[in-house]
């Protein structure tokens, strides 16, 4: 692992130890998931009004959108963590099935021409 670049399994596992050792412990999977609907929410909301049509407020102008992605990650990382699923080949075997699913549908679709 590079600090500057982790890996999906850095990611886990800084998430993991992070929890662990500072967070206590990991909270209920159902509350992990509340949260990471909260947190895709905020984004969705600087997303909306910084790239949508609704106009920013100002509480909003000043939030950082990479800030608000690593919350999701953050949340995410420990969903994964506490139901057993590696990321990382998680990730990899959802990459195949688009490629293999999607190979020619995004090249004929005459709305991306």
């Amino acid at each position: 692992m590079t600090p500057d670049s982790p890996t999906l399994a850095d990611v886990q596992a800084q998430v993991d130890e992070w929890i662990s050792t500072i967070g206590v412990r990991y909270f209920s999977e159902l509350t992990n998931m509340a949260i990471l609907t909260e947190e895709v929410g905020e984004l969705a909301r600087i997303m909306a009004r910084r790239y949508g049509d609704q106009s920013e407020k100002p509480s909003d102008a000043g939030r950082d959108l990479g800030d608000e992605m690593a919350d999701v990650l953050w949340v995410l990382a420990a969903l994964a963590n506490q139901t057993g699923v590696d990321l990382s080949a998680a990730f990899r075997r959802n990459l195949d099935k688009k490629t293999q699913r999607d190979a020619d549908r995004h090249r004929n679709n005459p709305k991306l021409q």
